[in-house]
């Protein structure tokens, strides 16, 4: 098995499954050659990883690209600097990172915040819905958890459109495939995004609002993180917020498109509809994977890993692990676990806006459903990336 040429075949990289099968099989922690890059795929393997956290690193300190006909491993940061925060952060800064951003996301605000939710998924149809078709990421996919995040930030609306643009910049970055000439405009976004917030965030420093960028003003004005650190959070929540949620709504649009007599049952009763996210989220992880950096000489799953390292945790591949999940590559509603899954991490990573991401999902799957009798797909297209399962586009042809 040569895993780099396979991992960024393009007909891997839009369908993965076979290739995170064959790897499941015959090498569950895999070398990817000419680098020191290891693809984890099986449930065991990745659980594993996952709780050993003084041997593996959540700090991101390399990614693989794939620009052209060439390979290469994208030096990132150092391990234990100051440029990682919350998702690639360890403890103790993880978790006092975490005390920072938790407050806006906790489920009483999140119940508080469902009628807006409503309001804006009801608006965003309304604008989008015409001529018995809808782009469903432009118009809602992407919109409604960027309008969210703006929302929770303490950023003006206007801000949305230029945010999914920055913020899906900053986050290709570690997808690995790059059409030569994209690496300049993706580098440029992320700057642009970097900028923007930090202009956002020395204004609350001077007047402080009750959103997440008055909570880490009076942090920083306290002495309690330092003011890069705090803007390089925000710009992960606006990333990764964006992205993963993103992900889950046109995903689960995708599958139900595709899946007549479970839109059928949803509309029959929409109290299925949180089940058909967990599934969609083990079926499709909006984020492939996530980075870690191994700390010291070990061994995971009797694969030997030098010092300095890097794992791609594979949750894209261990939720589809047959020794897991009987029937993996199946859609079942009526899974005894259904959020046994892997897709929001696993332990003290637990995406800190879960909750969250599968409220906007829920009342975003709700819409479609309640506006319509039946939709297909008309035409799809996946953002090419071994880091997100994302579209770039759907459309859907309603009726």
């Amino acid at each position: 098995m040569h895993a780099i040429s396979e991992l960024f075949d393009p007909a891997s990289v839009q369908d993965p499954y076979p290739f995170y099968a064959e790897l499941r099989r015959h090498s569950p922690v895999h070398r990817v050659p000419g680098t020191d890059f290891f693809l984890v795929s099986t449930w065991d393997a990745v659980q594993e990883a996952t709780s050993r956290v003084d041997d593996f690193s959540s700090n991101l300190t390399a990614a693989l690209v794939h620009q052209g006909d060439a390979i290469t491993v994208f030096d990132m940061d150092t391990i234990g600097s100051a440029g990682h925060v919350l998702a690639t952060a360890d403890d103790p800064h993880h978790a006092d990172e975490r005390k920072l951003v938790l407050p806006g996301l906790v489920a009483r605000r999140i119940r508080a915040l469902e009628p807006f939710i409503e309001q804006t998924a009801h608006r965003l149809w309304d604008e989008a819905a015409l001529g018995g078709g809808i782009e469903w990421m432009s118009a809602m996919g992407d919109r409604l958890p960027m309008t969210l995040v703006t929302k929770l930030i303490g950023l003006p609306d206007a801000d949305v459109p230029r945010l999914v643009e920055w913020g899906y910049g900053s986050t290709e970055l570690l997808g690995g495939v790059l059409d030569v000439g994209r690496l300049p405009i993706a580098l440029d976004a992320a700057m642009q995004l970097v900028g923007h917030l930090h202009t956002a965030f020395e204004a609350a420093r001077r007047d402080p609002g009750d959103d997440l960028l008055g909570d880490l003003a009076a942090a920083v004005n306290g002495g309690d993180v330092e003011p890069h650190v705090a803007v390089l959070m925000l710009v992960q929540l606006v990333g990764a917020g964006g992205e993963s949620t993103a992900g889950l709504i046109g995903n689960a649009a995708r599958l139900l498109a595709t899946h007549p007599e479970t839109q059928d049952a949803l509309r029959a009763d929409p109290t299925l509809i949180p089940a058909l996210l967990e599934e969609t989220l083990r079926l499709e992880s909006p984020f492939r994977g996530h980075h870690r950096h191994v700390v010291a000489d070990t061994v995971l799953a009797g694969t030997e890993l030098p010092a300095g390292a890097h794992l791609l945790l594979l949750w894209g591949s261990a939720n589809r692990d047959e020794a897991a999940f009987p029937e993996p590559d199946r859609l079942r509603l009526d899974r005894t676990s259904p959020r046994a899954h892997l897709a929001f991490g696993k332990g003290m990573h637990f995406c800190v806006g879960a909750a969250l991401a599968r409220t906007e999902a829920r009342i975003a799957v709700g819409t479609l459903l309640a506006n319509t009798c039946r939709f297909s797909v008309a035409d799809a297209q996946r953002l090419p990336s071994i880091m997100v399962r994302r579209h770039q586009l759907l459309q859907l042809t309603l009726a």
